[in-house]
């Protein structure tokens, strides 16, 4: 996944609201997202090579998302261990989201991430490229992408705009599993394919070509580009996880949306105070 765009505590109805595109090569196999026939209480998409995920949920409210960090100057060789079984483990454990973090950045088994974890209560940002330890998300608007946290590419800019106004929109307090097209601007926004100016693009160490080609939230490309549109809105009571997805050449290829219930958590509570 490349860009994700969140809102913590930023809203009275959604403790956290997702937008996010998954990018990847159109021939790396991957299940849509669903229930995990082998742990039917996880919710989400899945790799068929290495088995993890990118964005998950647990019916016992547990999130996790990942990306990777991009660097075309660092050493290419795959790393040990694939950077989504982050995201597979940790919403099948029971470890906070600080220890759970903790114990997996100082090591170099993963290939270069950016992961959030959160468990209802606490949401964590943890990164091993730079290493840092894990750092609680502080309530507002934020973007993860192929960089720092919070680092200001066009992009990541744009989606959080796009979720920002959103949030303060009328359509975020509709129920979305009656009225689904509520959750369109937030699916318009991370369709958009206008690429950003030169000036205005990281240095990655991809060149310059690249960087133009992947500027832009939406990548549409015949080998590469966004597979899936991801929208999760995590409340009180339940998750709504809607997932729009995408062939060769930015072809659609299916949607889903679904409601997963949560169990009952007096600790966990939407509302902007509670931050």
């Amino acid at each position: 996944m490349c860009l994700i765009a969140l809102a913590w505590r930023h809203h009275p109805r959604h403790l956290l609201a997702i937008a996010a595109n998954r990018d990847e090569f159109h021939a790396r196999p991957t299940a849509p997202a669903a229930l995990d026939p082998g742990a039917p209480a996880v919710y989400g998409g899945r790799d068929l090579v290495q088995g993890g995920g990118w964005l998950q949920v647990s019916a016992q409210g547990r999130l996790a998302a990942v990306t990777n960090v991009r660097d075309g100057r660092a050493d290419a060789t795959p790393a040990p261990r694939s950077r989504g079984w982050l995201v597979r483990d940790f919403v099948r454990g029971s470890d906070g989201p600080v220890a759970f973090a903790a114990a997996r950045v100082p090591g170099s088994d993963y290939g270069p991430f950016n992961a959030v974890f959160c468990d209802g209560d606490v949401l964590v940002h943890a990164s091993n490229r730079p290493r840092q330890p894990p750092a609680p998300v502080a309530a507002g608007v934020h973007a993860m992408s192929n960089g720092a946290f919070d680092a200001a590419w066009p992009k990541s800019t744009h989606a959080t705009r796009a979720l920002a106004a959103w949030l303060e929109s009328p359509l975020a307090l509709a129920d979305p599993m009656a009225v689904p097209t509520a959750l369109d601007p937030l699916f318009s926004a991370l369709a958009d394919e206008t690429h950003a100016p030169d000036g205005a693009l990281p240095d990655t160490g991809v060149g310059l070509e690249l960087e133009r080609a992947l500027s832009p939230p939406f990548v549409r490309g015949p080998r590469y580009g966004t597979r899936c549109s991801s929208v999760v809105l995590f409340g009180a009571a339940a998750v709504v996880f809607a997932e729009r997805r995408y062939g060769p050449d930015g072809v659609p290829a299916g949607s889903s949306i679904a409601l997963i219930p949560l169990p009952a958590n007096e600790n966990r509570c939407p509302l902007p105070r509670c931050a």
